[in-house]
């Protein structure tokens, strides 16, 4: 394989974005913004949701036209009219969203329009070339997938590290990664900042995105701050501690990252005992009182997500049972759990908590369509009314209550998915990685909405991979491994290295080499 990032450019600047302008119907996404970028450098782009990052960088990818302004890659200037363009320059992107065909393997999704081949005549694809090609990526990023792998069958962890294996594929210069370890393991972090630093000593160039401001002090050079569309500053690495950059980012001091609002718990609305699925859970147990967070922790794979899916009835229940108020709840369907005051908020938000293609007051209303019908007809007034308070209750920065989401920003994509099991009125609400990709002012804000639905009475199950989070968040902890709980505790008794060690198994291998020694 032909290493990424081996040419040098000429000229000090790899990429200049020169007083870009950008807007969508209602919206000016880009105000004049200018952006660099230094062969062998990591420059960060930080700001809010809706700053205009996403915008910026989608206009580098070919996937928007600029309105205004100017693109020069080694000092020519350039018109990226659509993706395969910028990728011809050298760019490659790798999303936050995943741009992955389910349906094919790795190997098909790497070199997508780029297969080997093989015949003079009628060119046909060489399977062989393709899947040591794919293989190649693939070690020297230290990904364990088979390259024969279908995407549908992979976990996040492993879809976001074939996106980063795609681009690296391409042998770009100029490589932009937007909220690239959102998903991702601390092992699979520390692979990807070893490649980022193989891509700079290369002289390629990197766009870095992230709402995770502690990892900008080990792979970045330069942070250049966006908040509504314009350029706040930029400032060396140095300069750029979390406070600094956080007021930059919201115009304001953030004084309270975790701001938990501890309640008197109520009664128990929801036992989950010694629960078995296909999927993984393998008899795991827990309780949910009303006015809690219950925190579940867990590595990727431990079966968290799998966990959630079959209390809400969307995977099927091979043994155990699930009681909600009292009542029994196992083997449901998700609209009879709806019924019985459940709510979930999935992982993957795009795909599995939105249609993307329905605006904002459809999304809103989805899961509680008989509030705003007469009859067998929508009451088009009503459902806008009720979607247009949940947009100004939740802050949903959008153009209007009939903007399709898809053009929403992430995090705004975030909170129309809280605003339609608010809709709903649902009382046991599970929020499944309720913060990623969200930058640290709206993480606040949906604290905060957190704390709002425990004071009317509800109950909260948050699956979180971020253990400070887990840590500030939660009144109870439960901690999940190879489809069982292995560790309750409450959050003010629990410490990192106890919660960590758990989902580690590294207290059972204690218990075990002590049980050796007594033996001995």
């Amino acid at each position: 394989m032909v290493e990424p990032g081996h040419r040098k450019s000429p000229h000090e600047f790899l990429l200049e974005m020169r007083d870009v302008y950008k807007s969508f119907p209602g919206v000016r996404a880009l105000q004049g913004v200018s952006f660099s970028l230094r062969p062998g450098e990591v420059h960060a782009l930080v700001g809010e949701n809706g700053a205009g990052k996403s915008t910026l960088v989608k206009i580098l990818s070919g996937v928007y036209t600029r309105d205004g302004g100017q693109i020069l890659i080694d000092g020519q200037e350039v018109h990226i009219k659509d993706p395969g363009q910028a990728q011809s320059l050298g760019v490659a992107t790798v999303y936050q969203e995943f741009n992955l065909v389910p349906h094919l393997t790795v190997k098909e999704n790497m070199f997508l329009g780029r297969s080997p081949t093989h015949g003079q005549v009628i060119k046909l694809v060489d399977w062989k070339a393709l899947r040591q090609k794919t293989q190649e990526v693939l070690r020297y990023l230290d990904v364990d997938v088979s390259p024969d792998a279908v995407i549908k069958t992979l976990g996040v962890a492993q879809k976001q590290m074939v996106e980063i294996a795609k681009a690296v594929s391409a042998n770009a210069r100029i490589f932009v990664f937007d909220e690239p370890t959102s998903a991702l393991t601390g092992k699979e972090v520390e692979s990807l900042f070893k490649l980022i630093s193989r891509l700079k000593a290369r002289g390629a160039g990197v766009v870095y995105i992230s709402h995770r401001l502690i990892e900008l002090k080990r792979i970045a050079d330069r942070v250049t701050v966006l908040r509504d569309g314009k350029v706040v500053g930029s400032l060396g690495i140095q300069e750029a501690t979390s406070d600094v950059v956080t007021r930059m980012m919201i115009g304001r001091e953030v004084t309270t990252q975790f701001p938990k609002c501890t309640l008197n718990c109520g009664e128990e609305v929801l036992l989950v005992k010694d629960l078995v699925t296909r999927s993984g859970v393998r008899g795991a147990s827990l309780r949910l009182r009303r006015g809690e967070i219950l925190g579940l922790f867990g590595l990727m794979g431990s079966g968290r997500t799998e966990l959630a899916r079959a209390i809400f009835g969307a995977d099927p229940i091979m043994d155990g049972q699930v009681v909600v108020k009292g009542k029994d709840a196992t083997g449901v369907k998700p609209n009879h759990a709806i019924s019985m005051g459940l709510g979930y908020l999935p992982e993957e938000r795009r795909t599995a908590g939105l249609v993307l293609g329905f605006c904002v007051k459809d999304n809103v209303t989805l899961a509680s369509l008989d509030t705003v019908s007469r009859g067998q007809l929508i009451d088009q007034r009503a459902e806008r009314k009720l979607a247009q308070g949940y947009v100004a209750s939740l802050g949903i920065k959008t153009p209007s209550v009939t903007t399709t989401t898809r053009l929403l920003s992430g995090g705004n994509q975030q909170k129309v998915v809280l605003a339609k099991w608010m809709c709903a009125g649902s009382d046991i609400v599970i929020f499944d990685e309720p913060t990623r990709g969200i930058d640290v002012g709206a993480k606040v804000e949906v604290y905060n909405l957190m704390n709002d639905l425990l004071s009317k009475g509800a109950a909260i199950l948050m699956i979180s991979s971020d253990l400070p989070e887990i840590m500030g968040m939660s009144d109870r902890i439960a901690v999940m491994r190879e489809g069982q709980i292995v560790l309750e505790a409450d959050a003010h008794e629990a410490n990192q290295e106890q919660v960590l060690s758990a989902a580690l198994g590294l207290h059972e291998d204690n218990d075990a080499d002590n049980g050796k020694a007594e033996e001995r």
